[in-house]
Parts: structure tokens; C-alpha cells; sequence
């Protein structure tokens, strides 16, 4: 188990990345700061998974929430970005996740035959 010291400075950098790379030209902070919080509720709720694949789903929600969130303003009364990104962080592995089973429960020879005239 890891000590609380190391997992303090271990969040604490990550903490300050996430702010010095909002200051950066062209980076929306807000949607920045949105993603990551939603990306870090979803993994602190998802205790199913392993520790390795929890950081996967980070990763993959944090990334995706900050690139969704200009899209969500754009098609819902959401103004701020870092609300729109909070909902994409939050949500988008676990939608993934269920879009996934639903491909794979699809039965392609009985659809194929469906579409034949």
C-alpha cells in the first residue's frame, strides 16, 4: 500500500500540471480543470475495475471530456465549458462501456439477413 505522503505529492503534482497547462496559449482552463473533475469522479466510483484500468479510464475520460466539451455548449443550454466537460469526463467510459456490449451483442448473419430484399 502506498504511503499517504507519497500519494499526497503524487496528486498534488498532477494538481499543479493540470494548472500550469491551463495557462498555456490556446488551452481552455475551464475545460480543462471540468474534465479532470469528472474524470476523477468516475474513477473513484469505479471500484470494479483494477487500479491499472481505473488510470486507463482516467486517461481516456479526461482527454475526451476536454475535447467534448466545446461540442456540448454548442448543441445544449450549457454555457461554461468546464460544466460541459465535467458531464463528458463523467459520463463518456461509462457510455463507452455500454456501447461496447451492445456491438457486441449484435448478431451481424441475422441483421445481413434482414436487409436482403
Amino acid at each position: 500500500m502506498a504511503e499517504p505522503t507519497s500519494t499526497t505529492a503524487a496528486a498534488g503534482s498532477l494538481l499543479v500540471s493540470l494548472g500550469l497547462a491551463s495557462l498555456l496559449p490556446g488551452i481552455d482552463g475551464n475545460a480543462l480543470i471540468g474534465a479532470f473533475a469528472g474524470a476523477t469522479l468516475f474513477v473513484l466510483s469505479a471500484n470494479e475495475y483494477s487500479l491499472l484500468t481505473r488510470l486507463g479510464y482516467m486517461a481516456v475520460s479526461l482527454v475526451m471530456g476536454y475535447l467534448s466539451a466545446p461540442e456540448i455548449t454548442a448543441r445544449l443550454p450549457i454555457e461554461e465549458t468546464g460544466v460541459a466537460a465535467f458531464i463528458a469526463g463523467l459520463s463518456c467510459v461509462y457510455l463507452g462501456l455500454k456501447l461496447q456490449d451492445q456491438i457486441k451483442a449484435i448478431n451481424l448473419t441475422e441483421l445481413i439477413e434482414r436487409m436482403k430484399p
